[in-house]
């Protein structure tokens, strides 16, 4: 694996995202990430995801994706929504330690986790998809208002706004603020820490708060990503999609 990889601390794999400085996500690194979820779940009895100091992740690779034909982009949204599943509902306490700007896709990553802790300062995340012509994908708005309420999780996908630690904090967003050189250590600690609870419990209660978005969304999975599908090949928004890409 090249674009993530797995740490041991103690009890607690630190999965981190090693894609060059964006750690964009595409089709290597959804592999890799699969292939770290596996590794971990038999050795380890808790998880942090971690990225770098500059982004945690920046999203989609665009540049990469904008290239694919709609059966390829088909492939990609599957592989993308099972990633974001399996972190979901990995059946162990995990946490997101967030050093960097986590944006869209980062964002959902995050999102995907039990806990979000970000570093002070200007460390941006959010779902700012609108702003690119597509919308936040169906499991990650469902994962969103289950965290933030339906209100909330509203205005941060209408807006498509970036958002500071305090702001996210005082959303509900991220559960903790603190210092940029601590915030992994402070993630593998408060994961060190549930991961001494009984595994067989957590993993039901785990289960009880999650199986309600992991049954909705895949009722409706297939629909959902025709539609993702519908509006990321409409002609207004590839050109939308490929000035995007352009900023990587």
């Amino acid at each position: 694996m090249t674009a993530v990889t797995v740490e041991s601390h103690a009890k607690v794999a630190l999965l981190r995202l090693t894609n060059r400085v964006t750690n964009a996500i595409g089709p290597a690194l959804l592999a890799d990430f699969s292939t770290a979820l596996s590794l971990i779940a038999t050795d380890f009895r808790g998880c942090v995801l971690a990225g770098g100091t500059k982004f945690f992740s920046i999203g989609l690779d665009l540049p990469a994706l904008v290239q694919l034909n709609c059966q390829e982009m088909s492939r990609f949204w599957d592989d993308f929504d099972q990633a974001v599943l399996d972190l979901y509902c990995l059946p162990m306490p995990t946490a997101a330690a967030i050093a960097g700007h986590a944006t869209a896709g980062g964002t959902i990553l995050a999102l995907s986790a039990d806990y979000r802790l970000i570093a002070a300062g200007r460390k941006l995340m959010g779902l700012n998809e609108i702003n690119i012509g597509v919308p936040v994908p169906f499991l990650a708005a469902l994962m969103l208002r289950q965290i933030v309420g339906d209100r909330t999780a509203r205005d941060l996908q209408y807006k498509g706004d970036l958002i500071h630690p305090e702001t996210a904090m005082s959303v509900g967003l991220v559960d903790d603020i603190g210092p940029e050189e601590k915030i992994e250590a402070l993630a593998l600690e408060a994961i060190g820490a549930l991961a001494d609870k009984p595994q067989g419990a957590f993993g039901l209660i785990k289960r009880n708060r999650t199986e309600a978005v992991c049954r909705q969304f895949e009722s409706r999975r297939r629909e959902k990503k025709e539609e993702m599908l519908a509006c990321w090949f409409q002609p207004a928004v590839q050109e939308l999609l490929k000035k995007a890409a352009e900023k990587f």
